[in-house]
């Protein structure tokens, strides 16, 4: 199929034109055809292109979705050992003298004639 493009002014005055050559779909998939496998390859391409970024299930979007939910986990067990040691603490702290030593060691806390010496290391 040929068109004709045409270059005009303001006024609507052809001041040139050419005439191009448009193709179909059908003689476009038609000169595709190099070789024997030219449909093939180019239908492989455009199926890999929607398959890897195309839609809610591409390949794109899952490894996103996959390294979200490895970062979760991660989060979740953080959070679950400070829990365990939260925990633990809490049982420590049931006991009178423990409880004072706990006292003591983290939060400098000292009875009325005594000093305390920091030594860091």
């Amino acid at each position: 199929m040929q068109k004709k493009v045409y270059l005009c002014t303001k006024n609507r005055q052809i001041i040139n034109y050419r005439v191009v050559n448009l193709m179909s779909f059908s003689e476009f998939w038609t000169h595709i055809k190099v070789r024997k496998w030219g449909k093939y390859v180019v239908t492989c391409l455009a199926f890999l292109v929607v398959f890897l970024f195309v839609g809610d299930q591409s390949l794109l979007r899952s490894w996103h979705r996959w390294r979200e939910i490895v970062h979760l986990e991660e989060q979740r067990d953080m959070y679950r050992q400070g829990a365990e040691k939260a925990q633990q603490e809490m049982l420590l702290l049931q006991n009178p003298d423990s409880l004072e030593q706990y006292a003591r060691e983290h939060y400098y806390m000292h009875t009325p004639n005594e000093d305390i010496f920091l030594v860091e290391e």
